[in-house]
């Protein structure tokens, strides 16, 4: 049984657009949460570009990414 050239295609673009849309993104999102404090101004400069080239994914994925601060437990 041979697989069509256009199912190879469009597995292609389909993989493709997974990856583009939600694994580097992903990925993406856990490098700037570790180093956003600590970069170097040539690194804030390609952090800038990661956000710019993944913006699309970037925004499919922000509903569900929590960066706010943990509440402090306070010893009284």
């Amino acid at each position: 049984m041979a697989v069509s050239i256009e199912l190879l295609v469009l597995g292609a673009y389909v993989g493709l657009a997974g990856l583009y849309l939600l694994v580097a993104p992903a990925i993406v999102y856990v490098y700037l949460h570790r180093r956003w404090y600590v970069a170097s101004s040539f690194e804030r400069a390609f952090m800038y570009f990661l956000v710019t080239f993944f913006f699309p994914g970037l925004l499919l994925l922000a509903p569900f990414i929590n960066f706010r601060p943990q509440p402090r437990s306070l010893n009284s």
